[in-house]
């Protein structure tokens, strides 16, 4: 397996919690790597590494797109049952805090509030949660998002309104409902799935979202495709009956491969890419950690959006997918290689 241009992967393993998993820090030459922690059942420690190395090298691309000071990191933990989580984290913020402020870390899949607060207790690079910490980062991910929508509409369809306009948000956790809830202030017909059923009939109450079945979401005709759950979930089968324009959504690594980019570009299917478009967090985590302050929602709204803006404007006068367009931009950047493996997603194992 590949790890060419990565700084330091680190296998973890504490004997007292029963963790294991892996630390990435891909690039630090802008500024210290951020990136959150993500805890899942992995089938084994080869896709946990994988799902590290992808993840952490996209969270540089997302920092320098995002004119940041920094790199990409990420921290994977395999979840398994028996796995005494306390101290799992505990050991991880351990880790963390030796590494003297090269990376900070935050939340991800498997990872909120409460175990962010055992990652804290033990290291002074860990999102605090509550008013200690930067606050507001789904809010933060979901205006990105947004935004990222809005310059969509406006590449495909000459506006950027979202009025009228139908969307499809796949995963109604905490981005994917606060998404729907901006779509739907603005007037658009929001179509969720969401495999919590209880979370899904409370979301669809609240907000009026008209629900369907997890897994036909791809076949609804819509604009706008909007993943929000797990990544790589754009693949051979799953685009043969995605019907959207666009695909814009918060899932990190929404492609399975980088060629699956190339495919929705050539069927006239319009790619927001995730490290473009979800960099709302980071973008609010790093401005507090680096600079002491909170930008607002309505600023790092602004900022995804541009940067949208510019990259689907580069790919329309070039001809080329939007994905390979913000590689190549980010590379341009840093003036060197991003080179990752690009391969198989890394779905979780069943619970």
């Amino acid at each position: 397996m590949a790890r060419e241009g990565f700084e330091q992967v680190l296998a973890l393993h504490d004997r007292a919690s029963g963790l294991r998993g892996f630390l990435g820090l891909h690039d630090t030459r802008q500024g210290p790597a951020f990136g959150g922690i993500r805890r899942l059942a992995y089938r084994d420690e080869k896709a946990a590494l994988l799902d590290c190395l992808r993840l952490s090298k996209a969270m540089t691309e997302k920092c320098v797109l995002a004119d940041l000071p920094a790199g990409g990191g990420k921290l994977v933990i395999m979840d398994r049952e028996g796995l005494d989580l306390e101290r799992a984290y505990r050991h991880v913020g351990r880790v963390v805090e030796q590494l003297g402020g090269r990376f900070y870390t935050g939340p991800d899949m498997g990872t909120g509030q409460r175990e962010l607060g055992w990652v804290a207790a033990e290291t002074r690079y860990a999102t605090q949660p509550g008013d200690a910490g930067p606050g507001l980062l789904a809010e933060s991910t979901a205006a990105g998002v947004f935004a990222g929508i809005r310059a969509a509409l406006g590449q495909v369809f000459g506006s950027p309104r979202v009025a009228e306009r139908t969307v499809v948000v796949q995963g109604l956790g905490q981005v994917g409902e606060r998404l729907a809830a901006l779509l739907i202030e603005g007037g658009a017909h929001v179509f969720g799935a969401e495999v919590d059923s209880e979370r899904a009939q409370r979301v669809s109450a609240e907000l009026g979202v008209e629900l369907v079945p997890p897994g036909s979401e791809f076949r609804v005709p819509c604009d706008v495709f909007a993943p929000c759950a797990q990544g790589g979930i754009l693949h051979d089968l799953s685009l043969e009956g995605l019907a959207s324009r666009i695909v814009a959504g918060a899932a990190n690594n929404v492609l399975a491969r980088g060629i699956d980019g190339d495919r929705l570009h050539e069927r006239g299917i319009l790619y927001v890419p995730d490290v473009v478009i979800c960099s709302g967090a980071v973008i609010r985590g790093a401005i507090f950690h680096l600079e002491g302050r909170r930008e607002s929602l309505e600023r790092i709204g602004e900022r995804v959006g541009r940067t949208c803006e510019r990259i689907l404007q580069r790919a329309a006068e070039e001809d080329e997918s939007p994905a390979r367009v913000a590689t190549r931009e980010a590379l341009e950047r840093l003036g060197d290689s991003l080179d990752a493996p690009d391969s198989e997603p890394t779905p979780a194992a069943p619970r």
